[in-house]
Order: C-alpha cells, then structure tokens, then sequence
C-alpha cells in the first residue's frame, strides 16, 4: 500500500511506525509529512532512512496514496484531509477535526465495526480517554444497557505531547538535585502534583477533555441518552491512563458476569486478582496493546445490584492513538479481500 503520515515527528506519528513496523503492515511506500520546520529530518523504517517533508496544498495532487494518517492536530486535518479523500486516499484522522462529523465513524474496531466500513473516505480516530474507556465498558454495555457512568481519569503527561513529557522528566531531575521547579509547557508543576485536565473551562464548568469524554463515549458506543459525568485531571506518570469507572444498568449484573464478559473481549486483558492486591497500573499497561481491566466489585450505594465499579489502565499512544488508527486500517483491508 501506499501510505502517508501527516505528523511523523509528533509522538502519535512515531509511535504509528512503531505499530507499523511490529504488526507487518503492507506498506510498499511511505511518506512522511511534517511542519516545514521538521523538513529533511532523517527517520528511520524497516531499515529505511526516510526524509520528512512539508506538507503543500498540492501534496495529495501530485501523488496518490491508499491511506493517509493525520496525527499534526485539527487545523492542518481540516486544511488538507479533504484534499487528500478528494485524491481517492482513504484519510484516517487523529486529530478532533471531525469526530463529531455525523457522516464520519468514529472508529473503534472491536466495538463498531460496520460503522467503519460505511465510511465516506475519512475515518475518525476518537479522544484516547474515550477509548479506554469504551473498551472497558463495552462488553459490559451488551451484557445490559449502561444507563450511566461516573468517571475519574489519571491522565498520564506524554497524554499533551512530547514537551510536556521532558517537562515531566526535567522536573524530576530538579526535584532530585534540590533546584526550584519551573512549570514552561504544562500551566502547573508536574511532578509530586495533580491538577485538572490542561484544556479549557467551558461555561458549564467542564473542560474540553471532559466535553470529548461525553459527546464521543455517546457516538462510539451508538447511546445518544447515555448519562455520563467525567473528570479528567494530570498526573505525573509518563505513560497510560487510567480510569476509576462507576456503572449503572438498566438490570442487575454481577461481578462474575462481568469478569467473565471482559475475560473474552478482545482489545482486554482482565487484571483482577484480590488475592495478591494486583489491579491495572500504568506501568504495565505502557506500551501495550490491551486495556487492562479489573479491580470489579459492586457498587453497595446501588443495593439493587445494577451498579458495578471497575478501573481500567491503557496506552494512550498505543490503543488511545496510533494502534487503534493501524487497526482501522486492517479492518478496512480485511473487509475488502
């Protein structure tokens, strides 16, 4: 196939040659697009050394490609990913531009596979928040209807881009070495801190993270009356977020219920172990291809037995991003031979 990325020195770009190279996909050529100021860096594929190359208004015109990724945020996805599905490529986009497009899927293969395929030429890739936490409620969603969920994010800092990560990794060095901490790309100090999501306040109080959570969770799982309340807030791990869900069904459904729905779900790893207090962290969850879920147990303020709490752990870079974006793509071919 003929592929582009559109944001190749960003971390979602990179990490989509990581997912490229590890699941053998079929490119036969790739080119790579960046910011004029990243033209001509070298970067290395399957033993390939690839130049990056600005993005022009006549780019997808002078060449033709079968996909093209988008991970440079949603301004450039909506200057140049109609040009690109007006070429004939399929556009898979990691950016917000068009989520919440109605004629554009927002896409999660394992949980709305047909809305993938009925595609106009552009595929959305969702929020990672609202990934995660779709993978981790969906096998749960078709054991009964989730009336409500209640959900608390700690959001790992590489989440706001690679800056924010050596932010993280300078702030540490100071804290160690007794140097005063400077806040430069994050708006407060990262480390030993927690604070809310670093997007901005609507007027209902809620910030632009929160605002994705709701409207998308509701497309992705197909509830337009689905009630959910989020909080999204910062935390000083580099790597993966995590979830404390709360769940309302419309009947009751049990703990074995769900352990054994989630022990089947694909894109899951079921991490549930009471015994040994071993529960989804982040540390295990970086860099992997599964949302781990577990700590389960009933909800005692819902004593009707159609409550359930649950904590999920996943790769905001990996399923959140550049590996949820890889599997659309298979879906598509897939659907096609």
């Amino acid at each position: 196939m003929r592929i582009a990325i559109v944001g190749a020195t960003g971390a979602v770009g990179q990490e989509l040659l990581h997912v490229f190279a590890q699941r053998h996909a079929p490119v036969e050529i790739l080119r790579l697009f960046a910011s004029p100021r990243s033209a001509g860096v070298p970067i290395e594929f399957r033993s390939q050394r690839i130049e990056v190359e600005p993005l022009s208004a006549d780019t997808f015109a002078r060449e033709k490609f079968d996909a093209v990724f988008f991970s440079a945020g949603a301004a450039i996805s909506r200057e140049h990913a109609p040009r690109a599905v007006q070429a004939g490529a399929v556009v898979i986009d990691n950016s917000s531009a068009f989520r919440m497009e109605p004629h554009v899927p927002l896409g999660v293969p394992e949980i709305n596979p047909d809305a993938i395929r009925k595609h106009q030429g552009l595929i959305a890739v969702p929020n990672c928040t609202a990934i995660i936490l779709c993978m981790a409620v969906y096998p749960l969603h078709r054991l009964s209807r989730i009336r409500r969920i209640v959900v608390s994010t700690y959001q790992a800092i590489s989440g706001a881009g690679a800056r924010a990560l050596a932010e993280l990794e300078e702030q540490t060095r100071c804290m160690a070495e007794g140097i005063p901490v400077a806040a430069k790309v994050l708006p407060h100090q990262v480390i030993h801190n927690v604070f809310s999501h670093n997007t901005a306040i609507g007027a209902d109080g809620y910030n632009g993270e929160e605002s994705k959570v709701i409207q998308e969770t509701r497309k992705i799982l197909g509830d337009a009356d689905m009630l959910i309340s989020p909080t999204c807030i910062r935390v000083p791990v580099p790597r993966a977020h995590s979830e404390s869900i709360n769940l309302t069904f419309e009947q009751p459904v049990s703990v074995q219920q769900a352990r054994e729905a989630l022990s089947h779900a694909p894109g899951v790893r079921l991490v549930d172990d009471r015994e040994h207090n071993h529960f989804p962290m982040p540390v295990e969850a970086s860099r992997g291809d599964h949302v781990l879920v577990g700590r389960l147990r009933e909800d005692p303020s819902q004593p009707d037995g159609r409550g359930l709490n649950l904590f999920a752990c996943g790769d905001q870079l990996r399923k959140g991003a550049a590996l949820d974006a890889v599997q659309i793509l298979e879906l598509l071919r897939t659907s096609r031979v």
